[in-house]
């Protein structure tokens, strides 16, 4: 399985910003996808999840609400739409694959690169 992020970069606070995994190797139906983020100094944390069996979507305490998870099979895409973005959310996001979701690194089998977000004005 390859996964690869993109569309990281500087977006104001309270601003919008749109990340993407493209995922290949297997049917994306065939896997539910992480992403999880790691700011400065600090440990990785799941951020959200896309499961596999029926769709659910699961979000960590900060992010809910502001952060929307979504797939495009045809495209094999899956996003992760952060809204009111504040700098708290400044990490390096990653994309992640696994069968089944968590919020725990270790129990996540593949990963992508990261890609940088900056929440700044």
């Amino acid at each position: 399985v390859q996964l690869q992020a993109s569309g990281g970069g500087l977006v104001q606070p309270g601003g919008s910003l749109t990340l993407s995994c493209a995922v290949s190797g297997l049917p994306l139906e065939a896997l539910s996808i992480n992403w999880f983020r790691q700011a400065p100094g600090k440990e990785r944390e799941g951020v959200s999840c896309l499961s596999k069996s029926d769709g659910s979507k699961y979000y960590e305490d900060s992010v809910r609400g502001r952060f929307t998870i979504f797939r495009d099979n045809e495209k094999k895409v899956v996003h992760l739409k952060m809204t009111n973005s504040t700098p708290e959310d400044t990490a390096t996001y990653y994309c992640a694959a696994d069968e089944w979701c968590s919020m725990i690194p270790e129990r996540i089998g593949y990963w992508g690169q990261g890609t940088l977000v900056t929440v700044s004005s």
